[in-house]
């Protein structure tokens, strides 16, 4: 028997209008997602991955949108949005940041989901990947406003996460202060101490030693790895760094303590550069005014120019978009370690290629967070707490076997470190999917 097709309901001319069209998954293309996809599509095709399976991982599995008020500390009430993306739910529960900023969107979140995703896959963890954020500008909110701001977020999203479903931890303007406040209002709303509900919380509140540190550890333990397998050694390297927040401020303090000269720095207020710059000035200078600004000790460039400081390794650090088809031709170096998410173009990827600067990909370097975020999380289902020094040593060990993994597919399938790292992940996801079929 014949199916009817009753059409588009009447809707046959909107739907044809190009300008009203909105095809699947539009809600979030974004220039970030396209980096996403771009890079997805490269490891796939190296793959030769089936299309059923294409089409399962190239769209995050739920997203959620929601606007909420909030009251400011004068009295009025302003509204703002938030998202939460979940991108695959084959893996285990959803594990990803939250994040505060006037560029938070859709579409980045589904990006960075899908990112995580892969960056689960590689280092062997339980999890799907996920991301969310308020869309504001956290440095205009004061502590109270961000308080109630976390908390309704935290109420808003509250159908999609759980220890066992979603998980979120800090990322861009979080941090522990903001994981207390996110796991009190979960807690009060199932009636007993969710500590599990999120990672990267203080100790007193079950959370773990070093979580701190961990993305920034893990990227100078995988520049030590990329660098043993050259021969090489991060003694007298000269290093430039872009961000000096939670990871970038880690990775200097790390590198200058392993002997590599510090040559460049930049943070939102601008950027240092110097040929060998005091590290623990740097330091004190920014732990009493907040930014780099007005640092004594070296010369002063601006934010953009940290990129093409002539150096051996450059760590981009800071946000997505830095390294382009526009500026790749001018960075200066031998090494880009991606301590950031998507800091590279594709266009840009291209260009370093020709150039023969190797490109150390997010998914592997900045993976030590979300690593010692799993114990974390470990750590509360058991309620049993492991000592700092542990901590450390499983996760060089988790991004030792990660980073053998990339290089033995980098090895056989004759590609960049990217596409290397990607197709070990989608492997590993492709055939989770695979084994779990489609259901119903």
């Amino acid at each position: 028997m014949g199916v009817e097709r009753r059409g588009a309901g009447g809707a046959d001319e909107v739907l044809a209008a190009e300008q009203y069209l909105v095809a699947p998954g539009a809600e979030w293309r974004s220039e970030l997602y396209r980096v996403a996809i771009d890079q997805f599509t490269r490891a796939a095709d190296v793959l030769d991955l089936e299309d059923e399976v294409r089409s399962r991982l190239l769209e995050p599995r739920r997203s959620l949108v929601v606007n909420f008020p909030v009251r400011r500390d004068d009295g009025t009430v302003e509204s703002f949005t938030g998202y939460r993306v979940q991108h695959t739910l084959t893996m285990g529960p959803m594990k990803g940041g939250m994040r505060y900023g006037p560029t938070v969107s859709l579409g980045e979140c589904a990006a960075i989901a899908m990112w995580m995703t892969f960056k689960c896959a590689l280092m062997g963890l339980p999890f799907g990947g996920a991301k969310g954020g308020v869309r504001c500008d956290p440095h205009r909110l004061s502590e109270s406003e961000l308080e109630r701001l976390t908390r309704r977020y935290a109420s808003e999203i509250f159908p999609v996460i759980g220890p066992d479903r979603d998980i979120p931890a800090p990322d861009m303007a979080t941090g522990e202060r903001e994981m207390a406040w996110f796991m009190d209002t979960y807690s009060q709303q199932v009636g007993h101490p969710v500590p599990e509900i999120v990672t990267g919380k203080p100790l007193v509140l079950g959370g773990t030693e070093g979580r701190d540190v961990a993305t920034g550890l893990g990227v100078v333990f995988c520049l030590e790895s990329v660098l043993r397998g050259r021969g090489e050694r991060v003694e007298g390297k000269r290093v430039a760094v872009q961000g000096f927040g939670k990871v970038g401020s880690v990775v200097v303090r790390e590198l200058a303590a392993r002997g590599a000269r510090i040559v460049a720095v930049s943070d939102v207020s601008g950027a240092v550069a110097e040929d060998g710059l005091d590290v623990d000035a740097l330091l004190a200078w920014v732990a009493e005014h907040g930014f780099l600004r007005g640092f004594p000790a070296a010369r002063h460039v601006s934010r953009t120019d940290v990129l093409e400081v002539p150096c051996d390794v450059l760590v981009p650090a800071a946000v997505e978009g830095q390294i382009t088809g526009a500026n790749a031709a001018d960075v200066d170096c031998a090494i880009v370690v991606e301590a950031a998410n998507g800091p590279t173009t594709p266009e840009a990827d291209a260009i370093l290629a020709q150039r023969g600067i190797e490109v150390i990909p997010d998914v592997l370097a900045n993976a030590g967070g979300v690593t010692v975020s799993y114990f974390e999380w470990v750590q509360d289902q058991q309620k049993y707490s492991w000592q700092g020094e542990e901590i450390v040593t499983r996760l060089r060990l988790q991004l030792d076997e990660a980073f053998a993994r990339v290089w033995e597919a980098r090895c056989r399938l004759g590609v960049d470190w990217r596409t290397a790292a990607q197709s070990v992940a989608i492997e590993r996801v492709a055939e989770a999917s695979r084994l779990r079929t489609i259901y119903p």
